[in-house]
This record gives structure tokens, C-alpha cells and sequence, in this order.
């Protein structure tokens, strides 16, 4: 495409500059043009900066791959572009012959961006100006644009928080409808900074089928050392047929009352709703009385972690999702409030009991985290432990 483009004398705009030579470090009290060139897009529409053509002739001139530096490129933007911006793709393309360097800029929710740096008469005093694409140059923001991207910034992070909480009052009421026994439940919501337009392509039931599948197997090789069955595994063959739902595919077991209640959701602009009832570990174990606490047993809170990391990432990667993952997790009773009980193995003998000096809390707070696109299997790790850490610190764990 690369190649094509060039051929065709693709003219540059506000999402494509072109670029003959590496990025260079800055001299003379010069911004640095990789950091500029990088915010100034991702305020704008995001694009692609491809090293490797002339900007004007548009020939294809290629790069030196032995004198990419990806580390200190990342240092560069991480050090001169705030706020930081976790969602930037770099990689070279070659076809054995010619190579390029593409750095693919995604439209940022977190914009402005500002960029700093120091001038040649003052070295000590930092300046920050917040550039943005105009065409096929880049330009300054004048103060009246940067407060309306601010008003933007923050319209955009309400809808989004609002999104998520309506998913979660949404589930929390589902279960609360038809769920009788007293329960405690590991409810959690995934939802992409920028959601798939309705236009998009729909996730089919084949391939909501192989992302859970794969989620399911994905799931135990993220977890240290799986002890106990996570929702995916435990919903059986009800994973391999999905239902329709309100533009989303949906698994659930609500209506069985010989199974783990378990609802796992995929929507399509690339959403994902997990819930599980945390109060049994087995099926041959009795539900709790009326007055007595409600058991929440910590190995299945890391399993439900694990599996709702797993799910996302696979999702991530079928609907091409480029943009950050916003989560929230909590736990929560069916009924009225009732006391928490944390079942752990405190002393790793495999029998989970609850420590004398744990609290006991009537109500946890929902926690958050994200998630990047391109995060891999550690940072997927990192995230699944993250939540259930900061869920189980609640019990005093």
C-alpha cells in the first residue's frame, strides 16, 4: 500500500506526512519533530507518519532498519507529549529490498496534547504549545482552540464513564431479576475509548464463538497457576452458542439451575460484559442462609479477572480494535446489603477459609483500569492481577 501510494504520488494531508529520514534528535533549541508531528495528529484525526519517502516527489527512498531506534523514539515522545499517549504503533515494513518506518497515530480522547521543550536563548525555561494538522502542515493551536478541546476532552471522558456505569447497573439489575438465592457476584465492563460506529461490521456468532473459545484457552496461559475454573470454562457448551442480543452476542446460564450463573456479553462496537457468581465453588455446595455472610472466594475472583483480560484482547484483535480499553470491575449482592465473607488459602494448604483479621465490607468499590491494543501477554497479566488486587485489598487481603 506503502509502495502504491507513492507510485500514485499521494499527496500528504492531515492523517498522512510523509518523511525522508529517521527522526533526528533536536538541535538548536528546536522542538522535537518526532513528539511535534506525533501530538499534532493525534489532536487532530490521528494518521500515519511513514519514514522512508520524500515528502514532495513522494519517491520511495527507504531506511536504514539497523538505525531504527524504537527505545529512544518512545523516550522522546514519552519525555516531550503530554499527556502520555499509550495507544502509538511503530514498526518497520519491508518487502526484502526497500524498508519504511510507519508510526500509526490514533485520534487520542486524551487530546490536547501538548508538546515541550526549551529555545536556544533559554535552556532552562520550558515551553508548551499544542500543534495540530492542518491540511498537509502542521500548525499552533491558538487559546480559543485549546479550551474547546478540553470541553472535548472532558464530554468525551463523561459519555464514556457513563457508558460503563449504565452497563453496570444494567447487569446488576438483570441478576437482581432472576436471581433468588442470596449471592455475591463479580460483575465487570470493557468498553473501547473510541467504540466501533453502528456501521461497522457485525460480529457474527461464528466469530463470537472463536473469540470466546480462544479467550477460554488464552485465559489459563495468562493466569501463574490456575487453581479453579473461570466463568469461561464453567458455562460448558453454553460458550458455543451464542444468543442475539441488543447489538451484542450473549452467553448465559441465568436459566439453569444446575450450573454456575455466569453471563458473558459481546457487543458489537467491541464492548464486553462479564458477570459470575462468586458465592459457590462448587455445584455440590449449599448457597448461604438468609442472615449468614455471603462467602466471595478469592481464587475465582482471579479466574473472572483472567478471563474477562482474555475475552477483551481477543476481541481486541478480530474487530481490529486500536484504542485503549477502559475496565471497571466490582463486586456486588443480590438483595440487600449483606456482609462480605473473603474465602481465601492463607496458609497454601488448598483450603480456603476466612482469615480472622479480614474485613468483612457490605459494599466494594468499583475499580478501574486500562487496557492498551497492542498489550501483550505480561501486560494483559499485569492488568488481570491489577484487578483482582484492588479488589480483594477491599477485604483487607
Amino acid at each position: 500500500m506503502v509502495r502504491q501510494a507513492a507510485a500514485d504520488n499521494l499527496q500528504e494531508t492531515d492523517d498522512l506526512d510523509w518523511k525522508e529520514h529517521l527522526p533526528q534528535p533536536p538541535r538548536d533549541g528546536h522542538w522535537n519533530e518526532l513528539a511535534k508531528d506525533v501530538a499534532a495528529m493525534a489532536n487532530t484525526r490521528g494518521g500515519l507518519l511513514i519514514y522512508g519517502v520524500t515528502d514532495k516527489t513522494t519517491k520511495l527512498v527507504g531506511i536504514d532498519p539497523e538505525a531504527v531506534n524504537f527505545q529512544r523514539y518512545a523516550q522522546w515522545i514519552r519525555n516531550h507529549v503530554q499527556p502520555y499517549l499509550p495507544d502509538l504503533a511503530m514498526f518497520p515494513l519491508s518487502d526484502g529490498t526497500t524498508t519504511v518506518l510507519v508510526v500509526d497515530v490514533p485520534a487520542s480522547e486524551m487530546a490536547p496534547h501538548f508538546v515541550y521543550g526549551t529555545s536556544a536563548k533559554d535552556r532552562e525555561q520550558q515551553a508548551a504549545v499544542v500543534p495540530y494538522r492542518d491540511k498537509d502542515h502542521t500548525a499552533w493551536m491558538a487559546e480559543h482552540q485549546i479550551e474547546r478541546a478540553y470541553r472535548d476532552r472532558f464530554s468525551r471522558t463523561a459519555r464514556a464513564e457513563e457508558a460503563v456505569q449504565q452497563h453496570l447497573d444494567f447487569t446488576t439489575k438483570t441478576i437482581a431479576t432472576q436471581t433468588s438465592a442470596p449471592s455475591a457476584w463479580f460483575i465487570a465492563v470493557s468498553r473501547p475509548h473510541r467504540a466501533l460506529p453502528h456501521n461497522a461490521p457485525q460480529l457474527s456468532r461464528d466469530g463470537a464463538r472463536e473469540i470466546l473459545q480462544d479467550a477460554r484457552s488464552r485465559s489459563y496461559e495468562l493466569q501463574t497457576r490456575p487453581t479453579v475454573p473461570g466463568p469461561l470454562r464453567a458455562m460448558g457448551d453454553r460458550l458455543d452458542n451464542p444468543r442475539p442480543g441488543l447489538r451484542r452476542w450473549v452467553c448465559s446460564t441465568l436459566e439453569l439451575s444446575y450450573n454456575r450463573e455466569i453471563i458473558t456479553e459481546l457487543h458489537h462496537d467491541g464492548t464486553v460484559v462479564m458477570a459470575t457468581n462468586l458465592s459457590w465453588l462448587r455445584d455440590v455446595e449449599e448457597p448461604p442462609g438468609e442472615d449468614g455472610d455471603i462467602p466471595v472466594y478469592e481464587r475465582l475472583v482471579d479466574a473472572c479477572s483472567h478471563d474477562l483480560v482474555a475475552t477483551v484482547q481477543q476481541l481486541q484483535r478480530s474487530l481490529r480494535l486500536d484504542s485503549t480499553q477502559q475496565m471497571a470491575a466490582t463486586i456486588t449482592t443480590t438483595g440487600k446489603p449483606r456482609a462480605l465473607a473473603p474465602f481465601t488459602d492463607v496458609h497454601g494448604i488448598g483450603r480456603d477459609s476466612t482469615p480472622p483479621f479480614a474485613r468483612r465490607p457490605h459494599h466494594i468499590q468499583p475499580v478501574h483500569t486500562l487496557l492498551s491494543p497492542t498489550a501483550g501477554d505480561d501486560e494483559g497479566r499485569s492488568t488481570a492481577e491489577e484487578i483482582r488486587t484492588d479488589l480483594m485489598n477491599q477485604f483487607g487481603l
